[in-house]
């Protein structure tokens, strides 16, 4: 298993270097010069060939394309050619705001797709099972961004019921511990900021879940369905165990494998998915930090980011990987 994991995490070099490039080699080719950005349409050319100078920007790609890899390597990721903060400073403070969406995204996804699939597959061809489906093809369908100012119209504007955008109110977040509110919260005991957080982290999370929660219950159903048509399923029923055993100790069990595997690329796919979230409810997260990025054609920013969300995303598909011994004693990793 240790060699396996060496292995794994040797082959994120050429992985990153590989985001890295593409990153870099589409921020140059195709935004515009952050130098024309920052001086305006009426600066001169002289003017923005010094500001390029003082970015380095007037260098071959290449050779930046060098610099910065090997700034990288010692855990530089530059300075933002806009704000003029640190890269590394800026996602450091995000991240907590980022994970705390995801965690929570892939909670509700998690929790009810896997008991609408379960559910679907002991009940198939009823109405629970086709309304579920149905449930399910709509949240594949629907992109996020719709979504989520659909529900901030009817919760926010129309019923008032949640708070429209932010992680937390002002005045209201918890002494910084980890830097996720409702984390903090609960460990410092502010029930007042842990209401308040949980206001402000319902709607984000639940718009970017829904998309994730329809193909864990699809995966789920499909699974369930292979699995209780087994025969140690019959034999576990003809030796007299109630069908809530026989589901959710016998069959479910076995239908984990794939089911953590989609789970696993799912929050692969949160944490670096949630631009669109972050941008609607102004979720201050990687994500928004990568669109202001994108705009104002800051490339350290954004190559910083996707470099941040590579790296979790392959370290997130390790973790299943490893999650599949203890599933499955038979799978073994070498």
């Amino acid at each position: 298993m240790a060699k396996y994991i060496v292995r794994r995490l040797l082959l994120l070099i050429p992985v990153l270097f590989g985001v890295s490039l593409a990153t870099f080699v589409v921020m140059h080719l195709f935004t515009t010069d952050p130098a024309e950005i920052i001086l305006g349409q009426h600066a001169t050319t002289d003017r923005v060939e010094a500001l390029r100078e003082e970015l380095g920007l007037n260098k071959p790609i290449y050779i930046q394309f060098a610099d910065y890899l090997a700034k990288a390597a010692h855990g530089d990721l530059g300075t933002s050619v806009i704000t003029k903060t640190s890269i590394t400073d800026e996602l450091v403070k995000r991240f907590p705001a980022t994970v705390e969406l995801a965690l929570a995204a892939i909670l509700i996804a998690s929790v009810f797709g896997i008991i609408l699939g379960v559910i679907s597959a002991v009940k198939q061809n009823s109405l629970f099972d086709y309304g579920s489906m149905v449930a399910a093809l709509m949240g594949v369908s629907m992109p996020i961004f719709w979504l989520g100012l659909m529900m901030i119209i009817v919760f926010s504007v129309t019923l008032g019921w949640l708070p429209s955008s932010g992680r937390i109110s002002i005045g209201m977040a918890p002494e910084t511990i980890t830097g996720m509110y409702i984390v903090d919260a609960l460990i410092t005991g502010d029930m007042g900021a842990l209401r308040d957080a949980v206001s402000h982290l319902i709607m984000p999370a639940a718009a970017l879940g829904s998309y994730s929660t329809a193909i864990i219950a699809r995966m789920t159903r499909a699974t369930m369905l292979e699995t209780i048509r087994q025969d140690y399923i019959r034999t576990a029923r003809a030796k007299g165990l109630r069908e809530q055993v026989v589901i959710i100790k016998h069959a479910l069990r076995n239908a984990l494998i794939p089911i953590v595997t989609v789970i696993g690329l799912q929050m692969g796919s949160l944490l670096g998915g949630a631009v669109l979230t972050e941008t609607v409810f102004s979720w201050p997260g990687i994500g928004s930090y990568v669109v202001e990025g994108i705009l104002a054609s800051d490339y350290p920013r954004v190559q910083g980011a996707v470099l941040l969300i590579g790296t979790i995303f392959v370290l997130v598909n390790l973790i299943v990987d490893i999650l599949y011994s203890y599933l499955d004693p038979r799978i073994q990793h070498s």
